[in-house]
């Protein structure tokens, strides 16, 4: 973490609460403007391209090796080309997954930055690119553009489960750690709870099917019974 950034500190609870506030703020634009408007929608996706160009550019900018350690191989990446396509096509397939995957894996970035010892550049990259995903995966919720289907937890979940199977193959030829998958990450996270490697892996897959489920709750009933 930054120096000036301490974990639940005063700056990082303000982070937080403005995901959501900022979220409410679109969706409330949203309401506002003529039934099917994808500007809000075009916006958020063109920002979170943005970020995802600024940072692996700054590492090409910096003469660094992209392969193998600086590829988009993250679960917050693989969401990221999700939560753009979901925002841009409101697809359901796509978004069913992009909604888990957004909210279970970036919310459990911003709670826990994995930042050790980072520039103000990639602190402020990291935080409006895993901010941007939560966001827009509420604004779409809260403006009733989008919502989870019936079935979508087990379909994320074999989605989520075939992705840990391929980057870990990676991680393993090529000596990497994307998502954790071969050691822990340096700073404090839900992983450092879960018992040693491999076995926080298996735990880390019943956390994520746990998290699915929570958010999944709120539209239960209404898939049950649709209007």
């Amino acid at each position: 973490m930054p120096a000036n950034l301490h974990l639940f500190g005063i700056v990082h609870l303000a982070i937080l609460a403005a995901v959501p506030l900022l979220a409410l703020l679109l969706a409330a634009v949203q309401r506002k403007l003529p039934p099917g408007s994808r500007a809000v929608r075009v916006a958020l996706s063109l920002l979170l391209l943005l970020c995802t160009i600024l940072y692996y550019g700054s590492f090409a900018a910096h003469g660094e090796q992209m392969f193998p350690n600086h590829l988009p191989l993250e679960l917050c990446d693989i969401s990221l080309w999700l939560v753009i396509p979901a925002l841009l096509t409101l697809k359901p397939a796509i978004f069913d997954l992009a909604y888990y995957f957004a909210l279970a894996g970036a919310s459990m970035s911003l709670l826990t930055p994995n930042l050790t010892e980072p520039s103000l550049f990639l602190s402020v990259q990291f935080f409006a690119d895993h901010g941007l995903l939560v966001t827009a995966m509420l604004y779409l919720v809260w403006s009733r553009q989008a919502r989870p289907r019936p079935g979508s937890v087990g379909r994320a979940m074999l989605a989520f489960n075939i992705l840990i199977a391929v980057i870990g193959a990676f991680d393993y030829i090529f000596k990497t750690n994307y998502m954790f998958l071969r050691a822990k990450p340096e700073t404090v996270s839900l992983l450092t709870f879960l018992g040693p490697w491999p076995w926080y892996i298996v735990a880390g897959d019943g956390v994520a099917f746990s998290l699915f489920l929570i958010l999944y709750l709120p539209f239960r009933a209404a898939n049950v019974n649709p209007s």
